[in-house]
């Protein structure tokens, strides 16, 4: 029986590959952060390392050893673009490779029967997707029912607003003084900005964000794209701006428009994905 691998070492493939589009596994940034916290123990380690701002990576369980010498069920292997650490060999590299270029493109897990020198598999392929990044500008009462509502659904949520605003964020993952955005967002990035947080949006509007919207009536929206224009901000760009943000749900009270706001958020996020019914 073969003996469970707990090595941190990354094996690269022989040929290189990337994910499409916006599916891109931050190896290098893995790297990091197993060097920073020493020689993990076991494949769990190296999964609780990667933080909020690292880009996805796939896990790969054996679920059962269908005959041979093959690793025993249990045995798990961390995936990434270019190489992976644990049992992985041979064909079964390639196609547990090609299963986590899948799972992390629509989401769900799958299970796969592979081949190793040693004997055949049934493995699950799981997604490990880092928390979408939502940036909120403002203090507003919108801003503050957003942040709230949007941790919930796993949003990993950074209030840009004055310091004297920030207790009313009592959930928020970070807190920048100021409504000018922090220089290290990465990964899944959707940006709101609220009442009084205007003068940030040159910003804002800069950023690599699958959305950005802007909270306020229809009317303020042509005046505030002329201003990011003569701000230097790319026409294609000033088309993606969503005014007023969120679904058109009839809301009128704060919550209600956080609401429309993150269910619009959400249908931009999973829009593409195959979801199995529940």
């Amino acid at each position: 029986m073969f003996e469970r691998q707990s090595s941190s070492k990354f094996v690269p493939f022989k040929q290189s590959r990337s994910f499409d589009g916006r599916i891109k596994l931050a190896l290098r940034r893995l790297r990091s952060h197993f060097n920073a916290m020493g020689a993990p123990k076991d494949i769990v380690d190296l999964v609780g390392a990667v933080t909020s701002d690292a880009e996805a990576i796939a896990v790969a369980t054996v679920v059962r050893s269908v005959r041979g010498r093959a690793p025993f069920a249990g045995a798990r292997a961390v995936i990434a673009a270019d190489g992976f650490t644990g049992w992985l060999s041979g064909p079964a590299g390639r196609d547990v490779f090609r299963a986590a270029k899948k799972t992390l493109e629509d989401g769900r897990p799958l299970l796969l029967r592979t081949r190793t020198k040693a004997g055949a598999l049934d493995l699950l392929v799981e997604p490990l997707l880092p928390r979408p990044n939502l940036v909120i500008a403002g203090a507003a009462l919108v801003a503050v029912a957003l942040a709230d509502l949007a941790r919930r659904l796993g949003f990993f949520v950074t209030i840009c607003a004055p310091e004297k605003d920030h207790a009313s964020f009592a959930e928020a993952d970070r807190l920048v003084d100021g409504f000018a955005p922090p220089g290290d967002l990465l990964g899944d990035l959707y940006i709101v900005a609220t009442q009084g947080a205007e003068a940030a949006l040159p910003a804002l509007a800069r950023l690599p964000a699958r959305y950005l919207a802007v909270v306020g009536p229809r009317r303020r929206l042509a005046a505030l794209k002329r201003s990011l224009a003569r701000d230097g901000v790319v026409p294609a760009v000033l088309d993606t701006i969503r005014s007023p943000a969120g679904l058109d749900i009839g809301a009128v009270t704060p919550e209600e428009i956080a609401l429309a706001i993150l269910a619009e958020m959400v249908a931009i996020r999973r829009k593409g994905q195959r979801i199995r019914a529940r």
